[in-house]
């Protein structure tokens, strides 16, 4: 009931999907202490495999690494947030054109399903105009209130209540969902505390369905999504 957590992941899954799940393994192991590391993807799955994170948690990166087992989580899909009163706001349906019309602000190249975001402008021949990118949704909405452009960010990313100034349009058919995944180095031990924090980020992955990805065997759909 006691030792040490290391969790890898991003800011976006840091700053928006974590925190309830931190205080409830918190209040659950008070004797574990848990620490967090943020980082790139790459970043983050370099310091798992390497032994020096005990989980990983990202969207993008983690299936280039033979070496974790990859679980998926939960699916996201991008909002586009505006200044309130902006044209785009106004509009039925936003597209791809009338968001390439637009200066934008959005991930950088490594982070938060950004991958989607350029194959979708790629396949409607469209060129982007993309002045600013940033590895965290909250610099990104700061500089939209600053009216330098448009931010294409994770939907999780936008709370009425605090982006006081800004509007949000759900965008996730134009560019499709992302799917977040926990990583883990294969052949280590896995821990009772640790099932329970992987309960506790995903309900469907339960420690037979961890064990079952670990060892490479048994019904996969018992763990995909």
């Amino acid at each position: 009931d006691s030792g040490r957590l290391v969790i890898a992941t991003t800011h976006t899954q840091a700053r928006y999907a974590l925190p309830n799940v931190v205080q409830k393994f918190i209040a659950q192991h008070p004797k574990v202490r848990l620490s967090m590391h943020q980082g790139s993807p790459t970043q983050i799955a370099e310091w798992t495999v390497k032994g020096e994170a005990d989980v990983a948690i990202a969207t993008e990166a983690l299936d280039q690494y033979p070496q974790l087992v990859m679980l998926p989580c939960y699916q996201w899909g991008h909002s586009v947030v505006a200044p309130e009163g902006h044209p785009l706001l106004a509009e039925k349906t936003i597209s791809l054109t009338s968001l390439a019309r637009w200066p934008l602000i959005t991930y950088d190249p490594a982070f938060a399903g950004r991958s989607l975001i350029n194959k979708a402008f790629e396949r409607a021949g469209l060129a982007p105009n993309i002045v600013l990118a940033a590895i965290d949704a909250d610099v990104i909405k700061t500089y939209v209130s600053l009216g330098l452009g448009l931010g294409i960010i994770a939907s999780m990313a936008y709370d009425a209540t605090r982006d006081l100034g800004l509007q949000a349009r759900n965008i996730a058919p134009l560019f499709g969902l992302n799917t977040t995944r926990i990583g883990l180095r294969r052949g280590t031990y896995i821990r009772q505390y640790e099932y329970d924090f992987i309960k506790l980020f995903a309900s469907q992955l339960s420690k037979k369905a961890v064990d079952m990805a670990m060892a490479g065997v048994g019904n996969q759909d018992e763990y995909q999504l």
